[in-house]
């Protein structure tokens, strides 16, 4: 069974910086891809980042772009997302997620990750 488990949510103004961080347990992390998806109150949960096994790879959707950054330490089975001129929309309940299958490559929609956080609260105020 894994378990993953965020941390570093809060408030934070406009333009300023969180870093969110996700553990995971499992013996199998370093086999999957890691994503962030978020969800505000009323709006559908929407992806946000994701890093390959390997870490090689990255991808954001594209309203985060130039702002965030993900990245994993497979040594310590943990993924991160940085996030740098944070925004009144990017407020959200935030949740890792692991992929369903091993070793794969552009997964960017909720149906392919099987695992997921509780999430962490970001509120950001204008």
């Amino acid at each position: 069974q894994v378990q993953l488990v965020e941390s570093g949510g809060g408030l934070v103004q406009a333009g300023g910086s969180l870093r969110l961080s996700c553990a995971a347990s499992g013996r199998t992390f370093s086999s999957y891809t890691m994503a962030w998806f978020r969800q505000a109150p009323g709006k559908e949960r929407e992806f946000v980042a994701a890093i390959t096994w390997s870490g090689k790879t990255t991808y954001y959707t594209n309203s985060v772009k130039g702002r965030c950054t993900i990245s994993r330490d497979n040594a310590k089975n943990t993924v991160s997302l940085q996030m740098n001129s944070l925004k009144p929309e990017d407020t959200a309940l935030y949740c890792c997620a692991r992929a369903g299958t091993a070793y794969g490559l552009g997964q960017r929609t909720f149906h392919e990750y099987d695992y997921w956080g509780q999430g962490t609260q970001v509120t950001v105020s204008s």
